[in-house]
């Protein structure tokens, strides 16, 4: 229909590069941590497990408050509660920087101050993802979520991409007005959130009926469709918050999210330091560490548009995540560089293409406060593997000296994800009740999962 077309076109243009520019840089203030471990982990005295324990205790917090955080979104909006998310992490995310100077000041060991602060960054940052993704449930019809949800969390992988060479080099900045390169990486990369806290609060919509900068009839439009799959979700089942946080579905979600944030974050903090022990330096190490990210923006948007023009989405996630783990398995059998990387990229098409598709699951059988509430259980339970998977290969590497065994151990969690996912539960009635017919859908059918 050309009003579809034209609505969503708007749409897209509309939130999608934004709420991608946010996402990055909230990725970016959460593991450019690993960049910084480069300098950091030797000036302050952390050991591999120290800093693995620190770098996982984020989501510790993040677990916490990810639900209270997103069912506070859902009640007073996303603009000003995502605001309110970029401005406190901002200032948190910035005073990883003066690590020794509280140290000092408060008496506290530098290591016990680095924990603090990253149980701090967490509790600012709790409920930013699962904010953005329920508010993506209220723009995007669910044919459109595949690609979308892929869209947008290419950030992640661009965080890398991009943010690891700049990460690099700002490492060089060491000694320049008496401070260490890892603290100007810190400070330089919170000011983004701090400026975008402020853009977020007058730029974002809450919801499609108050979009005045769509057209009437783009709106209605919008409105009409959406409050249409809504009721067909609730005539199969309405779930309240309670019984969505938990639901047998979300809880087996959430198994499969934890699968695959253990190979993505377990990877993420500590892939600078394998890529530098190659013997590259801090620009160099950035450049390189870059390429299994490249591979995994180009994952995202292509897995995802193909999970949605084939309206499937549970053989999408099991086959990536069984790429994550051959990959991450390859590598660590592996010593050559070249060979190492090429295995750790094919690793990263796996990790990357899973994600936007797990993100459709969700969204097919929960609506309203329920689905804000059932994606925050989801994330924040998925997101305990950004704490396992650092602390488990940083614990593993002062034991055995290597990163070999760490990422075996990555690679089973993986695998773990792939089992939980082709368990997951199949409701036929939940997908005949979006079926491509019933929304009149010329191109695309609904984002169902099973």
């Amino acid at each position: 229909m050309e009003i579809e077309t034209r609505t969503m076109t708007r749409v897209m243009v509309r939130l999608v590069p934004f709420l991608i520019l946010c996402y990055f840089v909230a990725y970016l203030d959460r593991v450019n941590v690993g960049f910084a471990a480069l300098q950091m982990n030797q000036a302050l005295g952390f050991s591999a497990s120290a800093y693995g324990f620190g770098a996982g205790i984020f989501f510790i917090a993040y677990f916490f408050f990810e639900v209270p955080s997103n069912l506070l979104l859902e009640r007073f909006g996303a603009r000003r509660w995502i605001a309110r998310i970029m401005f406190t992490w901002g200032i948190l995310a910035g005073a990883m920087a003066y690590i020794p100077h509280i140290s000092q000041y408060t008496g506290m060991s530098a290591a016990h101050v680095f924990y603090g602060l990253r149980i701090l960054l967490g509790i600012a940052e709790a409920g930013f993802f699962p904010g953005i993704i329920f508010l993506l449930t209220l723009w995007f019809p669910a044919a459109y979520r595949g690609r979308v949800v892929g869209y947008f969390m290419a950030a992640i992988p661009l965080s890398t991409v991009i943010g690891g060479p700049i990460s690099g080099a700002l490492l060089s900045m060491d000694g320049m007005a008496g401070m260490a390169g890892w603290q100007w990486l810190y400070l330089i990369e919170a000011l983004p959130a701090l400026l975008l806290a402020f853009v977020v609060y007058f730029y974002l919509t809450d919801k499609p009926a108050d979009a005045h900068w769509l057209a009437p009839e783009e709106r209605k439009w919008l409105v009409a469709r959406q409050a249409h799959e809504r009721e067909h979700r609730e005539a199969v089942h309405t779930f309240s918050v309670k019984e969505a946080l938990f639901n047998r579905r979300v809880l087996a979600i959430a198994l499969i999210y934890f699968g695959a944030n253990a190979t993505n974050y377990g990877l993420s903090f500590f892939l600078p330091q394998i890529v530098k022990a190659f013997g590259l330096t801090n620009v160099q190490t950035g450049f390189v560490t870059s390429l299994p990210y490249i591979v995994g923006v180009i994952s995202m948007v292509v897995w995802g548009r193909h999970s949605d023009r084939k309206l499937e989405r549970r053989w999408h996630v099991a086959i990536a995540l069984l790429v994550a783990a051959g990959g991450i398995a390859a590598a660590a059998a592996l010593d050559q560089p070249v060979l190492k990387m090429i295995a750790l990229s094919i690793a990263g098409f796996g990790i990357f293409g899973c994600l936007p598709v797990i993100w459709t699951l969700p969204a097919s059988f929960l609506s309203g406060a329920a689905a804000a509430g059932g994606i925050a259980a989801i994330n924040s339970l998925g997101n305990l593997a950004g704490f396992f998977g650092p602390y488990a290969m940083g614990w593993i590497k002062d034991s055995t000296g290597g990163f070999g065994a760490g990422l075996l151990c990555l690679a089973g969690a993986g695998l773990v994800g792939v089992a939980a996912v082709l368990l997951l539960h199949h409701d036929p009635a939940l997908e005949a009740s979006s079926s491509p017919r019933d929304l009149d859908v010329a191109d695309h059918g609904n984002a169902v999962s099973s």
